[in-house]
């Protein structure tokens, strides 16, 4: 039996911020549709821990993997040692290793702006926008256009002996309420036709499309350069020409 109860979480409450932009406004009608599945994640040949056993730092944890996958699919495979995610985890959120009490995990669009501005082991973010985890065709494309997603998710108690997260029989109630068991970052590397494939606790782990829609409250697609200046030189068919711009104007 599968039981993630020991393991930490640390994605802390949304925080909105009203200049977010929406993934929605950038693609263009020339782009074709996403293929009905894709996995980022098969050229990956590992997926560390990143301290996220013994610290609440997915928040951080989910940005080192997300480097790992563009590289691994852009260039050769860079797993960040694990020293520089928690210093990110540091920077990020104000934990302080020789103060436990300040392992409180992080706020996303925190996170996110700190990636972008100081970097996270020395690799940087461009632009970053928000996806709307109840539309599948927009997390699809984001998916597969970025190379993942970065999601935040209310996990349910009952997330915790699933070996497929999926919403429970009785439904988002009791131990299957959003956020019974906690906040947590994660991201997703691989979809298809079942439901969408994350990083998590050193591994990949699935859920199903229920679940995402039930328990994902925030995702966001991000523009790296560890991806796109790759083989992929940029999403085909996403303007990012217009996302520049209205980022200038922030």
């Amino acid at each position: 039996m599968i039981d993630h109860s020991t393991m930490r979480l640390g994605r802390k409450a949304i925080r909105r911020d009203h200049r977010t932009l929406l993934l929605a406004s950038y693609l263009t009608p020339s782009l074709p549709a996403a293929p009905a599945a894709h996995a980022w994640s098969s050229k990956v040949a590992s997926w560390p821990m990143y301290a996220n056993d013994r610290l609440g730092d997915c928040t951080a944890a989910a940005a080192g993997h997300l480097v790992s996958a563009w590289t691994a699919n852009a260039f050769t495979e860079y797993d960040m040692p694990e020293s520089d995610v928690v210093a990110f985890y540091e920077d990020s959120t104000g934990y302080d290793p020789a103060d436990p009490e300040t392992d409180q995990g992080g706020i996303e669009i925190d996170v996110l702006n700190s990636w972008r501005s100081a970097g996270c082991g020395g690799h940087k973010i461009g632009a970053y926008v928000s996806v709307s985890p109840t539309s599948k065709t927009l997390t699809r494309d984001g998916i597969y256009l970025f190379g993942g997603l970065y999601l935040g998710i209310a996990l349910p108690l009952s997330a915790q002996k699933q070996r497929v997260w999926d919403v429970p029989h009785g439904g988002p109630f009791g131990l299957g309420a959003p956020g019974s068991w906690g906040g947590h970052a994660v991201p997703a590397v691989d979809y298809d036709g079942r439901g969408i494939t994350v990083v998590t606790w050193g591994g990949l782990k699935r859920m199903t499309w229920n679940f995402y829609r039930t328990y994902c409250d925030e995702a966001y697609a991000i523009l790296s350069p560890d991806f796109v200046t790759g083989v992929r030189p940029a999403p085909n068919g996403f303007d990012l020409a217009a996302l520049q711009e209205d980022l200038a104007k922030l």
